[in-house]
């Protein structure tokens, strides 16, 4: 979709499945069944939808999904369904992996960062797209390379530590502009440093969520995942946020949502909803 300045092409890297009660922490549910039906193990159907963004700036992705290098216990926990992936969508929007100049990163946990690295035919570990200069937070990258027991499951060593070996690494210590027109703000809550990213063109703005709304079903200011390490701080900034979004108009893309990429957030009569568009 063309955004101002920007070409914006929400991207696929395929499904996997979440412990539902996880997915929407404190919130019961005979509530949360009703927007996202679990299957017999409990688990919720998720997506997970990097974010291509292209200009005269260069291009830009946003995330990279799972990746390829689970191994087949993990695939069967998780759900794993990757008969289309990144590599797919990316062809299919006429991107190549050696045409992205910038890969950032809102967080490192698997899900977002699996996808920036690959093994090779010697089973050595590489970047995926090998022209590109991969951004992420400094103190998230602390944490991810410090872990403890309630964040070492998510935080997988051979998705990005591999990108500093490389010398493709590049931290960020602050909120700040990544190229013009984009930058990141610091959320909080999912993880201590995760960080979401304003697209911001001819007086619109678009965010992408990451795992502060991971997806439409997530738009209520309560409904928090169980996953999130600090609840608070992230209810403390989302209802800032989605206040901000419905007022101005904010273009949200759900990283995670099975079925809607992007869409607006309306209000009527107090019930808060997701008016979809056309990626």
């Amino acid at each position: 979709m063309q955004f101002g300045d920007f070409e914006l092409t929400p991207l696929f890297d395929g499904f996997f499945r979440l412990d539902g009660g996880a997915m929407f922490g404190v919130v019961p549910k005979p509530l949360w069944e009703k927007r996202a039906p679990a299957d017999d193990k409990n688990r919720i159907t998720l997506g997970m939808r990097p974010l291509l963004v292209r200009s005269d700036a260069g291009v830009m992705l946003i995330d990279a999904g799972i990746g390829d290098k689970m191994d087949d216990k993990s695939v069967a926990i998780y759900g794993i369904d990757r008969q289309r992936n990144l590599q797919h969508s990316l062809a299919e929007a006429g991107q190549s992996a050696d045409g992205i100049d910038v890969v950032l990163a809102s967080h490192l946990h698997f899900d977002h960062a699996g996808g920036f690295t690959e093994r090779d035919a010697s089973g050595s570990i590489r970047p995926v797209f090998p022209r590109a200069r991969y951004v992420a937070r400094t103190a998230e990258w602390e944490d991810a390379t410090h872990p403890h027991e309630r964040n070492r499951a998510s935080y997988l060593a051979e998705n990005f530590v591999p990108l500093m070996t490389a010398g493709v690494l590049d931290l960020v210590p602050d909120d700040r502009a990544i190229t013009p027109g984009v930058r990141v703000v610091r959320t909080g809550g999912h993880t201590m440093h995760h960080q979401i990213v304003f697209i911001e063109s001819a007086g619109r703005t678009a965010v992408f969520a990451a795992d502060l709304i991971p997806t439409t079903a997530h738009i209520d200011e309560p409904w928090i995942m169980g996953y999130d390490l600090y609840p608070m701080d992230t209810l403390a900034f989302k209802r800032t946020f989605v206040r901000e979004a419905i007022d101005r108009e904010y273009l949200i893309f759900f990283e995670h949502d099975p079925a809607i990429p992007a869409g607006y957030i309306r209000e009527k009569d107090r019930r808060k909803y997701v008016e979809p568009v056309k990626s």
